[in-house]
């Protein structure tokens, strides 16, 4: 059963079926483990789900840690009350329920998974892993010490959710969006359009008398709150990081050269390897490949054998191509030793008889050795510094323990001190610029999540270094008086006023196109030019700002309209309009199939909780409830 479970999870169904399931499942195996790591709470029952309990332990458990994760991502403090009153109370119990309802059903299916089957799933996590792919015992405790779990709890509940993952995967494998909903959503995604459109800029909305300060203070106190002063933090910040401890000199030649090679024309930062613009006609057979050859030969050209096949440019596009991009060696070096515009005879490929043309080549940029190997030596300096970093970090942390500030730890240790007066949640200072913070998402996250006083860890960085950190001041978000906020409420009036103008203006432009005008000529009258934009679609990037492209689905085909652009006003005309029939094969098609199939599936499934829920009976112990929130 395992087995095939972890069969099924490898391919496109099972992910998206594996992806719902942890929707429902109330937190990762991985941190789980509730029992007895939590003490002091009455075991009297929050809720009943058929013979499942959910004791108030569990759930004070998973309540906080959900308080916990919103108040890392709000980055501050979120309490029992704000929690209750978005319902978030509600949703965790909820969660637990929909679990604990699937739990009773594997146990009324009699499903089990055995000793082995459980030992091979920890084996095999990589989070449990040594560098060599070995299971490592000391990594595991290690991992469930650092969550706060015990082994006999943690396989437990590595049980509970490999079962609940086979009954979800039992109810979900094979089902699939109906055909017609996906051809009329890919008829959606697909429908492109085309239009003229020009631009009536800003200077076009004419003279904005200056507003009074009874107008500018009417206009502060309808939009007092979006000049809110964010809440600011001072920080002591310390960062241990490899660069900083690299020393190039301690890096011989011989060992900079070998790592050279193994970047050169790899590492876009030491330059490209040469690259060839490729097209490639692929034959089913050697014969017909041979016969194609012959006619080139004879001098027919490399187009004359595409368009023979039915074949379109993109069909036969590889587009820039480097040489250890292809697979075998005999093609690559074949393809490589054509010149520019040259065609190749018969070549054999991974997947059969190919001609290769070379539209054109790119010169190689790689870097000669003599230009980088300052730069490799630091870098292989820096790799090597891991022994220096952890010695470092135990003497920061030793000092640390004993008493000593982060200031004082650090320089004793020899470490730089970074003291930043005053940063809000986004990184930025009271005047705007952002601050330079070494492991600036994380340090940021951390640092809105902890309070004045804390010892917090020291952070890792993605390149094995640490960075620690101190909350040393708190500004609390406040609400800026008229005369702080005068200069941007006057700024912001006025962009209104020039957007409320530039829209009246816009209106009776689209009046004179609806009646029959000529774009060029209405565009002609406000001295903007007109530009072409074609192959329009609502859900890709385009050089056209959101609002136009959505403005543009709006109305019908062939229809005019106006939007508001960084620039000013748009005004377009509609001009082509065309949905192609939806081919299954198409890729983006077949992400649209994927992406319903999804949620085919996790509406099934929400439908067979719901269902589980009614059959088993559900009871809730609102007192209890309440007394587990702590309120």
């Amino acid at each position: 059963m395992l087995e095939s479970m972890r069969n099924a999870a490898q391919g496109v169904v099972g992910k998206a079926i594996m992806s719902v399931v942890m929707g429902l499942i109330i937190v990762s195996f991985v941190i789980w483990g509730v029992g007895d790591m939590v003490r002091g709470f009455s075991s009297s029952n929050v809720a009943s789900v058929g013979g499942s309990k959910i004791t108030a332990q569990d759930y004070r458990y998973q309540f906080q840690r959900t308080l916990q994760q919103y108040q890392r991502r709000l980055r501050q403090p979120f309490t029992n009350e704000q929690a209750r009153a978005m319902g978030l109370d509600r949703q965790v119990l909820q969660q637990m329920i929909s679990a604990a309802a699937i739990d009773e059903e594997a146990r009324r299916l009699g499903l089990d998974v055995s000793d082995d089957a459980l030992r091979a799933m920890i084996t095999a996590n990589p989070d449990f892993q040594d560098k060599s792919g070995a299971f490592d015992p000391q990594k595991f405790a290690s991992l469930l010490r650092d969550n706060d779990l015990n082994e006999k709890y943690y396989v437990a509940e590595l049980k509970k959710n490999a079962l609940r993952q086979f009954v979800v995967a039992a109810l979900a494998t094979g089902v699939a969006a109906p055909k017609a909903m996906t051809a009329a959503e890919a008829a959606y995604d697909g429908q492109a359009r085309s239009a003229d459109i020009f631009i009536l800029p800003a200077s076009r909305a004419g003279d904005i008398p200056a507003p009074s300060d009874d107008a500018l203070k009417a206009y502060y106190d309808e939009r007092k709150s979006s000049y809110r002063a964010p809440e600011y933090r001072a920080l002591d910040v310390v960062a241990l990081e490899p660069d900083s401890l690299a020393n190039p000199a301690e890096v011989s030649d011989a060992d900079a050269e070998a790592a050279y090679a193994r970047v050169a024309g790899k590492d876009p930062k030491y330059g490209e390897p040469e690259k060839r613009d490729l097209e490639q006609i692929l034959f089913p057979s050697p014969a017909e490949a041979a016969e194609a050859a012959a006619k080139i030969t004879a001098g027919a050209s490399f187009d004359d054998i595409v368009k023979a096949r039915g074949l379109k440019p993109e069909d036969v596009a590889l587009g820039p191509t480097a040489k250890d991009a292809i697979v075998d060696s005999a093609e690559a070096d074949a393809v490589f030793a054509l010149p520019a515009g040259g065609v190749s005879g018969v070549l054999s490929s991974q997947f059969g008889p190919v001609i290769v043309r070379v539209k054109s080549v790119a010169p190689s940029t790689i870097k000669p050795f003599a230009e980088v190997a300052d730069d490799i030596k630091r870098k292989i300096s820096a790799g090597r510094a891991g022994e220096k970093i952890q010695a470092l970090r135990d003497k920061v942390e030793d000092l640390r323990v004993s008493g000593k500030s982060l200031a004082d730890s650090a320089k004793e240790a020899g470490l730089a001190l970074q003291s930043i007066a005053a940063v809000d949640a986004k990184g930025r200072d009271p005047s705007g610029r952002e601050a330079a913070l070494p492991a600036k998402d994380e340090l940021l996250r951390s640092a809105f999540a902890s309070d004045v006083g804390l010892d917090e860890a020291p952070i890792p960085t993605k390149d094995r270094g640490f960075v620690w950190f101190a909350v040393t001041k708190i500004e609390p978000a406040h609400d800026r008086s008229f005369e702080e906020s005068k200069p941007q409420v006057e700024a912001q009036w006025r962009l209104d006023q020039i957007d409320k103008a530039l829209a009246a203006k816009a209106s009776d432009l689209v009046k004179q196109l609806r009646d029959g005008a000529n774009l060029a000529d209405v565009a002609k009258s406000v001295g903007a030019p007109v530009k072409a934009v074609a192959d329009i679609h609502r859900s890709e990037k385009s050089d056209l700002p959101p609002s136009v492209v959505a403005a543009i689905f709006r109305e019908p085909a062939g229809g005019v309209g106006s939007a508001a652009t960084p620039e000013g006003r748009a005004i377009f005309k509609i001009t082509a309009d065309a949905t192609p029939p939806a081919d299954a094969l198409d890729l983006n098609v077949k992400s649209t199939a994927r992406q319903l199939d999804g949620a085919v599936r996790e509406g099934l499934i929400d439908q067979y909780i719901a269902a589980l829920r009614k059959s088993l009976g559900v009871t809730v112990n609102s007192s209890v409830l309440q007394s587990a929130e702590g309120g």
